[in-house]
C-alpha cells in the first residue's frame, strides 16, 4: 500500500541507479505530499537505520520491505526524519511509522521520494503496479505474486 499521500512513480524513474536498476529489489516510489509516513504492509519492523532515512520490515507473508525516505538522504544524518516505531514492533497499514520534514529535505536540495522496495527477490515472482497518479496512504499501489 502507499505509505504516504502523493504521486505514484515507477521505480525505474527514480533518480538513483541503485533503486532504478533494481539492484536491491523491485518496488515503487511515491512523491510525497504529506509528512506522515505509514507502514506499507502489515508486518514487523526489523531494522531502523541509525540515520533514520530508512527502515526494514517483514510482511505477514514473509516479504522483506525496505522503506527508504528520499534520495541520498543518508547524508542528512537523520535531521529531517522522526521515527515513531521501534524494532520488533508489529505494525499495520494504519500505523504511522515516521514523520519527514519535506521543507528540510528541499533545503538540502534532496529529492523526497519515498521508496518501497521488496528486497528478498527469491520470495516473490512479480510486482504489478495497480495505481498511478495521485494516491492516499493505504491505497493499494502494487500487487505482489508470492512464489
Amino acid at each position: 500500500m502507499s505509505p504516504v499521500d502523493g504521486i505514484v512513480e515507477a521505480i525505474e524513474t527514480v533518480n538513483d541507479p541503485v533503486f532504478s536498476q533494481k539492484m536491491i529489489g523491485d518496488g515503487f516510489a511515491i512523491f510525497p505530499e504529506s509528512q506522515e509516513i505509514y507502514a506499507p504492509v502489515n508486518g514487523v519492523i526489523t531494522n531502523i537505520f541509525p540515520t533514520k532515512h530508512a527502515l526494514g520490515m517483514v510482511s505477514e507473508t514473509g516479504v522483506e520491505v525496505l522503506l527508504h525516505f528520499g534520495i541520498d538522504t543518508v547524508e542528512l544524518k537523520g535531521e529531517p526524519f522522526e521515527i515513531l516505531v521501534t524494532e520488533n514492533q508489529t505494525v499495520t497499514a494504519d500505523t504511522k511509522i515516521a514523520l519527514i520534514d519535506l521543507e528540510k529535505i528541499a533545503e538540502f536540495d534532496k529529492e523526497p521520494d519515498i521508496l518501497v522496495i521488496l528486497t528478498n527477490q527469491d520470495q516473490y515472482s512479480s510486482i504489478e503496479l495497480v495505481a498511478s497518479n495521485k494516491v492516499a496512504h493505504q491505497d493499494t499501489v502494487a500487487k505482489v505474486s508470492i512464489k
